[in-house]
C-alpha cells in the first residue's frame, strides 16, 4: 500500500526525476536516509519502473504524430502474435495498444513529415501480418501530453 509520502515522493520524482536525493527529502519533508530507503522499497516493488529522458520530438526531427487505427483479419492468437512481435520491431511506434472497439489495435507513430510517414507506411505498416485495415489520422496540435501518472 502506498502512502501519503509515497505518493509525494511519486509524484515529485514524475515531475523531475533526476532531482537529487537531499532535493527530494527536503520536497517531502523526510530525513535523506528515511527518503532513500523508501525510494529504494518503490523501485524494488516496481512502482517505480525506470528513469528515463524524456527528448523534444521537434528538436530530434520527427515532429508529426500519426495515430494508426490497425484491424486485423483475423484473432486468432497465432494472428495477433505474430502481428505484435511485428509491430514492436518498427522504430517509428511509440507506442502500440490492443483495443476494444471498432479497431483491433491503436499505433502512436512519429515521422518527419508526410513524405516520411509515406515511407514508414510502405516499408513497415503496410507490411505488417495480418492486417485487414488500416486508417491514419495525423494530429494537428497537441493540446496536452504528460507521462505523469495520477497519484
Amino acid at each position: 500500500m502506498l502512502d501519503s509520502i509515497d505518493r509525494k515522493l511519486l509524484a515529485a520524482l514524475q515531475r523531475r526525476g533526476r532531482m537529487s536525493n537531499a532535493e527530494l527529502s527536503e520536497q517531502v519533508n523526510l530525513s535523506p536516509s528515511a527518503c532513500h530507503r523508501r525510494v529504494q522499497r518503490l523501485e524494488s516493488e516496481g512502482y517505480i519502473r525506470e528513469y528515463v529522458a524524456l527528448l523534444d520530438a521537434r528538436k530530434m526531427g520527427v515532429p508529426t504524430t500519426v495515430f494508426v487505427e490497425i484491424t486485423l483479419q483475423g484473432q486468432a492468437d497465432e494472428i495477433l502474435d505474430a502481428f505484435e512481435k511485428a509491430v514492436a520491431r518498427i522504430p517509428d511506434v511509440l507506442e502500440c495498444h490492443l483495443m476494444a472497439g471498432s479497431a483491433d489495435y491503436l499505433l502512436k507513430v512519429v515521422a518527419e513529415d508526410t513524405d516520411d510517414f509515406a515511407r514508414i507506411h510502405r516499408q513497415y505498416l503496410a507490411r505488417l501480418p495480418g492486417v485487414g485495415q488500416m486508417q491514419s489520422s495525423f494530429a494537428l496540435r497537441t493540446v496536452c501530453k504528460t507521462t505523469a501518472l495520477p497519484v
